[in-house]
């Protein structure tokens, strides 16, 4: 299967360093083509442009910005997400990198009723995986936004029999190395099954 894996954290040291690089091994141990890419190391603009603005429901116009980057999703079979949540969100560098390549056209169609239909049909599979630094039960509070968009939103615009996961660990600020060893183990084991 071909994989377009989405990094997004500005430090490779870092945990969510050492599970992008566990996810990639561990898929391209079972066959997978990896396409890898690493929004930071990329130096993608997340910054949606006047032009992009003024013509986003132009489907010809609209991915003049992104091209290389919609072209990489349309030929993916597999979408996987790691990234940290910062202030109960998706880091901007996340967020700008769906607000500028999963455009309509790409990820949806608009009918002539003004409804939306989902057009990702390549996607077979989406896997977000998440850390964050609040606990569980602080992030549900407040409605665990990363994981409603990746569920909800998202995975609305894939075919109905797409398989969609979510894996998070919470209370990353106070974690012990036991209790990230315990996630990357866990991690690991989902990859080894794919």
């Amino acid at each position: 299967m071909r994989i377009l894996v989405v990094y997004t954290h500005p430090e490779e040291r870092s945990f969510v360093g050492a599970l992008h690089v566990r996810i990639c091994e561990r898929l391209r141990a079972r066959g997978h083509e990896i396409d890898d890419l690493d929004l930071y190391a990329d130096h993608f603009d997340p910054v949606m442009s006047r032009y992009t603005y003024d013509h986003y429901l132009d489907t010809d116009a609209n991915r003049a910005e992104v091209v290389p980057y919609v072209e990489r999703l349309l030929k993916a079979q597999a979408l996987v997400f790691v990234y940290p949540v910062w202030h109960d969100g998706l880091p901007a560098m996340l967020k700008g990198f769906i607000d500028r390549v999963f455009l309509p056209g790409v990820i949806f169609t608009i009918d002539e009723n003004h409804v939306f239909r989902p057009a990702l049909h390549n996607i077979r599979r989406l896997t977000a995986v998440a850390t964050y630094g609040a606990s569980r039960r602080r992030t549900s509070h407040v409605g665990d936004l990363p994981r409603r968009f990746f569920i909800r939103n998202l995975g609305a615009t894939l075919p109905a029999e797409a398989d969609i996961q979510y894996i998070a660990e919470y209370g990353l600020d106070a974690a012990s190395p036991t209790q990230r060893a315990r996630f990357l183990k866990r991690v690991t084991r989902t990859f080894d099954a794919w």
